[in-house]
């Protein structure tokens, strides 16, 4: 009796277990990542366009349309400023008039925007060194700016190395704004590592490049496409203010850009595969007179695969 009882629940468990696909090699592909991309629009003039709804954008992920899943306009979500100033020895000239500028975006970001939206500010020669972590405190962060000197050559890259990898730690938006005069002299990193490391913490880069010299002559000018070609890959921009007023100009400006952006969110679907991990992002608008900026790709699982799933 015993055994006819063991035998029926056994027939009664292969009964209601799945039926699996005789071929073991059946391949499903997921990924379950939310891409989130931070875009700016503007006109024909460089004006910006805050106004645009969902339906005006399309997306592609390696060439393949996506649907968009997320969408704010003019995002709320909190700021994250890593603020990074070159205080190598090139830089002692114009620094009292840097330093002044970034003072002024400090209070401008912490006082007049949103209440969760933090700041944090590295400064780099040979070395990079974390002056202030995030925080809301102007104060602190003024103080800091005011301990700031001038030596030895410039570790770029590595700090936006160091920069990006705290950042993606945190919620909200990413951005890095760089003030420096071009050029990296001593860095670890390299130009690639540092725009990898950016790309996979979504940061926004906004260079500030200060230029005291504005002939070609004695210029950094593969520093500076550097920096161009980094903020074109990560959906920012270079500004190259010559002048104190200028400086000035250039942080209000990022600062209406990440009042005036717009968040776009999608689950990549049918993607192909993509041997070193970077999937190349296309924005468009249906109007063809507006541009539109966001950052080039992502790193991240060409496309997770799992094996014999049956659903």
């Amino acid at each position: 009796m015993i055994r006819r009882a063991v035998c029926f629940l056994v027939f009664a468990v292969c009964l209601s277990a799945p039926v699996w696909p005789q071929d073991p090699t059946t391949t499903f592909k997921v990924n379950v990542r939310l891409v989130r991309l931070l875009a700016t629009v503007k006109d024909a003039n460089g004006q910006l366009i805050g106004s645009l709804n969902k339906s005006d954008f399309s997306v592609t992920d390696n060439g393949v349309p996506q649907e968009i899943a997320v969408f704010d306009r003019q995002t709320e979500q909190p700021l994250s400023v890593a603020v990074l100033v070159d205080s190598s020895a090139s830089t002692g000239i114009e620094q009292h008039y840097e330093l002044a500028s970034v003072s002024k975006f400090f209070k401008a970001l912490l006082f007049e925007g949103n209440p969760q939206d933090t700041a944090a500010l590295y400064s780099f020669n040979w070395v990079v060194t974390l002056l202030s972590s995030y925080t809301r405190h102007f104060a602190r962060l003024d103080t800091r700016l005011k301990q700031m000197h001038s030596e030895g050559g410039t570790s770029m890259y590595d700090a936006i190395f160091l920069a990006s990898g705290q950042l993606e730690l945190r919620d909200g938006r990413h951005v890095m704004v760089i003030v420096t005069d071009g050029g990296d002299t001593t860095s670890v990193k390299t130009y690639h590592q540092a725009l990898q490391a950016a790309q996979m913490a979504d940061v926004v880069m906004y260079p500030v490049l200060v230029m005291p010299i504005t002939n070609d002559a004695g210029r950094n000018i593969g520093g500076e496409n550097a920096l161009t070609t980094l903020s074109q890959g990560t959906g920012g921009r270079v500004f190259k203010p010559s002048a104190a007023a200028e400086l000035d100009r250039a942080f209000a400006d990022i600062l209406h850009e990440l009042r005036t952006q717009y968040l776009i969110g999608y689950y990549p679907r049918d993607v192909p595969p993509s041997t070193d991990r970077f999937h190349t992002l296309k924005v468009n608008v249906r109007d063809r007179n507006l541009r539109v900026i966001t950052r080039s790709g992502y790193y991240g699982e060409s496309n997770e695969s799992t094996k014999g799933l049956g659903r």
